[in-house]
């Protein structure tokens, strides 16, 4: 009689753990967790410098986690323990802006909040990073912050002449958004590997520019769009860092401008401003930091280095004020920002979520009620 019952709680067990291994197989071969690079594009990543032992990697040794816990117990405690005010006590103050009837020949920049923004320069239009439904692959994780969630791709002007993706995490790349705008997007360009995504997901290869560290697209005349290092990681899945991560830099005949990504602080960004100088707008992360990753996010005390490694006219920075995806208060990015262009002294501009900003005027520090408690 012993043994039946060994034998039933073994049975009981094992079934638990096929079920579970089941639904597991089944949620994370959903579609918007894309799709692992294959055929060409597979032999073309592994031609790539920047991967090797089956994996791209960091110009630099980054770790991901710098400290003694695990990815996974730094995700249970990060789903588990809630520092205080990690989320605003109120609404953020966002405005809802008619994009359609923006000029298209202004070049400005219009902020959705994180690292979602639209620019437009020298008559084209440029949405970098857009998360509009979902920025994990469950709704009731990284809930954006009251307030934010005011733009659906339907508000944005048809002709995006480039989507540009800088990497394929959940808060970057909105499987959602990407769908509803696959007839609206001219040129999607991204890293080595991200277009494995957007071709499973129905957008045509032709479409898709992908691009290594160092590659240029150089298809529109008098417009030049360079992929260029970040220090991070990439991954939808279980399998991490199988496309590549990246920062852009755009040059158009009015501006030239730097798109960050995600980042931690390395001698990319120096490197970068040598190669590229007169960059007149960079556009940085700032936000999600936390010493257990602190190579792959950009650290307090290193914004203002990146800024002037970069020489940068003019500072943006994004990857805020949308999202608790670290443990700091939701607003310290606001304060470390303004703290490291008076350190650094370099020219700060803060953004409104929804409110443009023209880019062709001198640039001036502006108050933004995301500041508000």
């Amino acid at each position: 009689m012993k043994r039946r019952r060994i034998m039933i709680a073994i049975g009981t067990i094992l079934g638990i753990i096929i079920v579970a291994a089941i639904a597991g197989a089944i949620f994370v071969n959903q579609p918007s967790f894309g799709r692992l690079p294959q055929g060409e594009r597979l032999q073309r990543i592994r031609q790539s410098p920047n991967y090797h032992n089956g994996q791209f990697h960091n110009q630099q040794p980054s770790p991901m986690m710098t400290s003694n816990h695990s990815r996974w117990e730094a995700m249970l405690r990060f789903l588990t323990e809630k520092p205080k005010e990690t989320v605003p006590s109120q609404p953020i103050e966002a405005v809802k802006t008619d994009l359609k009837s923006l000029p298209k020949d202004s070049n400005l920049i219009v902020w959705f909040g994180h690292s979602s923004y639209m620019l437009q320069l020298s008559g084209q239009r440029i949405l970098v990073d857009p998360v509009f439904y979902k920025a994990s692959p469950v709704a009731f994780v990284n809930k954006p912050f009251p307030g934010t969630d005011i733009y659906k791709p339907s508000d944005l002007p048809d002709g995006i002449d480039y989507l540009v993706i800088s990497h394929d995490h959940w808060d970057h790349l909105d499987y959602d958004t990407a769908k509803e705008l696959r007839r609206r997007v001219g040129k999607v360009i991204c890293p080595l590997g991200v277009g494995e995504h957007f071709e499973y997901w129905g957008y045509d290869k032709s479409q898709l520019i992908e691009l290594d560290w160092n590659e240029s697209d150089t298809t529109k005349l008098g417009f030049r769009i360079h992929c260029l290092p970040a220090r991070h990681f990439s991954g939808r899945g279980l399998k991490p860092n199988q496309s590549l991560w990246a920062s852009f830099l755009v040059e158009t005949p009015s501006l030239t401008v730097f798109i960050g990504g995600d980042s931690g602080y390395g001698t990319h960004f120096k490197e970068i401003g040598t190669r590229f100088p007169g960059i007149d707008l960079a556009i940085l992360e700032n936000g999600q930091y936390n010493d257990d990753w602190k190579y792959i996010h950009t650290m307090p005390q290193y914004l203002g280095k990146a800024a002037k490694d970069l020489k940068a006219k003019q500072v943006i920075t994004v990857h805020h004020s949308k999202y608790a995806l670290a443990r700091h208060p939701w607003n310290e990015p606001l304060v470390n920002e303004l703290k490291a262009a008076k350190q650094y002294d370099f020219n700060l501009t803060v953004l409104q979520i929804g409110i443009p900003k023209l880019l062709s005027q001198t640039a001036q520090n502006a108050t933004t009620a995301s500041l508000q408690q």
